[in-house]
């Protein structure tokens, strides 16, 4: 795939996935044309600037935005080859007891972002999922599931256009803002005391590179329509809490509305169209625009048995209490 003299942009792109694409696009290839950070959050924007000012980097534009400003998305996307779409509204609590604001975000906003690429001839497009989108139970997985279901329908509805619809689905990054570690590293300072939902609840984890690297692998190689997973390590709640406080009372407080007990991210019901590529899944659209045959010789893909699931608590990789304090950088 070709960067040099493309224009990129990243909804969302204040966040840490975010600066990470960030990161990694200039660096790998400084031969684009821009590169534009899209976010609502102006905070955010300068603390990123900060990091990549314009007179070292003078490809990167700052925008101000909303994914649920269609007419502002169709402005900015003028000229844009590649976008990749993070911007979402992520909290699992936050979305049930604001459900409408979610769906406004991560169902209206995705739809948005559909049709600004579409009127504008974007190329390649990748936008992210969660496992949370897999047999939801919360607010916030079905919004990502309904978004995940719209990207998917927008490679049947393109006609002629070029823009070619991608997912990746992952777990939990590792530290990142929201997520179990830095609560539990902050409860450790604030009063040693780590609140466990459930002693037996795992989650799927990956670290900020390895969620780039699927997202640059998705915008390269992608035929269109594909749900793509990495196959990740899971880690043990009661692992995480003892890697960090292993001294630190753990009371048991069960779990939250829109938890689980264990993360999916492939279902039974997607192992009719699910693929093994060796480093990853790809769950298929029931109905390709391509040759199925051609991309399942491309890619020495194999197909699942039926039945088939992948969630956090039946994998195969996992992390460690010793692991996780490597991880986590744990005194």
């Amino acid at each position: 795939m070709e960067y040099k003299g493309k224009n990129i942009l990243i909804t969302g792109g204040t966040g840490s996935l975010g600066r990470g694409l960030t990161k990694h696009i200039i660096n790998h290839h400084q031969d684009i044309n821009s590169l534009l950070i899209f976010s609502r959050d102006e905070r955010k924007h300068a603390q990123m600037v900060q990091d990549f000012p314009k007179s070292e980097f003078p490809q990167i534009k700052f925008i101000i935005g909303d994914v649920r400003d269609k007419e502002r998305l169709i402005r900015v996307f003028h000229g844009i080859d590649y976008v990749i779409h993070t911007a979402a509204m992520k909290d699992v609590h936050t979305a049930e007891d604001n459900p409408d604001e979610c769906i406004k975000t991560n169902i209206g906003g995705a739809q948005n972002v559909i049709e600004a690429c579409l009127q504008n001839n974007v190329q390649r497009v990748v936008t992210l999922s969660t496992d949370k989108a897999c047999a939801p139970n919360s607010l916030y997985g079905a919004t990502k599931l309904a978004s995940d279901k719209l990207f998917i329908a927008a490679n049947n509805i393109r006609l002629n256009n070029p823009t070619k619809f991608s997912v990746v689905r992952y777990g939990n990054i590792m530290g990142s803002s929201g997520s179990v570690i830095p609560f539990f590293l902050k409860k450790k300072k604030d009063d040693g005391v780590l609140p466990i939902t459930d002693p037996n609840m795992t989650r799927f984890s990956i670290s900020i590179s390895d969620g780039v690297k699927m997202v640059i692998y998705a915008l390269e190689n992608a035929w269109g329509g594909e749900i793509l997973i990495p196959k990740s390590t899971s880690y043990r709640i009661m692992d995480v809490a003892n890697a960090i406080g292993p001294n630190c009372d753990k009371p048991i407080i069960g779990i939250r509305p829109g938890e689980k007990i264990h993360e999916e991210m492939i279902s039974s019901s997607d192992s009719f169209y699910t693929y093994d590529l060796g480093t990853h899944f790809s769950i298929l659209p029931p109905q390709p625009l391509w040759d199925l045959e051609d991309y399942i010789k491309t890619f020495n893909a194999k197909k699942v048995i039926k039945g088939f699931r992948y969630d956090s608590g039946n994998n195969d990789k996992w992390e460690t209490i010793d692991s996780l304090k490597l991880l986590i950088n744990v005194d």
